[in-house]
């Protein structure tokens, strides 16, 4: 089935996208998205799929995300928006560089919606991706409990690395939006984890799908990854950013002195 409504999830790494992607999904009736088109799940569906192509491996990914309704969704993180922006470029009838990025993706994906998840707490949101990137774990559910590769070691130069990563994506994402006169969905994650299926259920209306009379919701089973680790580490950066800049300012004020 070709699609009808689209929709592109667009984030930042643990921004809550995976957690906002399992509430449409548990719709039922607002497409099934997923990260396909992350660099590195390309390589494991194109071989579980045995796609020889990328136009065999667009099909393959519109039909996997695709609802019986005919609602398409994928999740599309800034890291890698321009890389598969790219990959588009290179198809027959798509190479037309006067094409913003914007409208290739207009005419691309058909009737496309925007939808920008966003976090308040860049510094809890840097914390639970450091830890991510170090154990390898990303996502904890009801019937998976994926095992650390690594123990989370408290970094101070790699969480700020993080925050200001995950700021400047954000920027251009912004920018984008800005660009190309786009009004999106925005949902805040602080928000959205106290209001899971009253979000899904804007977000239903935003897309112009009618659910039935009475909507029932499959289960949610994504479970919360932070602990009191997290919250340890989140303390431990603001003592440390706080004794940076006290540190920057007697410095800055002995050479004054000194002068």
């Amino acid at each position: 089935m070709q699609p009808h409504t689209s929709y592109l999830v667009c984030g930042t790494p643990r921004s809550g996208s995976s957690l906002l992607c399992e509430a449409l999904i548990n719709t039922g009736i607002a497409g099934q998205p997923e990260e396909y088109f992350l660099p590195q799940n390309e390589f494991v569906w194109q071989e579980r799929w045995g796609t020889s192509t990328y136009t065999e491996y667009l099909a393959n990914t519109i039909k996997q995300c695709t609802t019986p309704n005919g609602v398409f969704g994928v999740k599309m993180m800034w890291g890698y928006f321009d890389y598969f922006v790219s990959k588009v470029r290179q198809l027959p009838g798509y190479n037309d560089k006067a094409l913003s990025d914007h409208d290739l993706m207009q005419s691309f994906f058909p009737n496309l919606h925007y939808i920008w998840i966003k976090r308040r707490d860049k510094v809890q949101q840097a914390i639970s991706h450091t830890k991510a990137r170090q154990t390898n774990v990303w996502a904890v559910s009801m019937e998976t409990d994926p095992k650390p590769t690594n123990r989370p070691v408290f970094s101070f130069e790699q969480i700020d690395y993080n925050i200001q990563e995950l700021e400047a994506q954000e920027a251009a994402w912004q920018k984008y939006f800005a660009a190309n006169d786009i009004q999106p969905f925005i949902v805040v994650y602080e928000d959205f984890v106290t209001e899971y299926e009253e979000t899904a259920i804007q977000l239903l209306k935003y897309l112009g799908i009618s659910p039935a009379e009475r909507l029932e919701f499959a289960l949610r089973r994504m479970r919360k990854q932070a602990n009191e680790e997290s919250e340890e580490w989140v303390q431990r950066y603001y003592d440390l950013k706080t004794q940076s800049r006290r540190h920057r300012f007697l410095s800055y004020m002995n050479g004054l002195l000194v002068q």
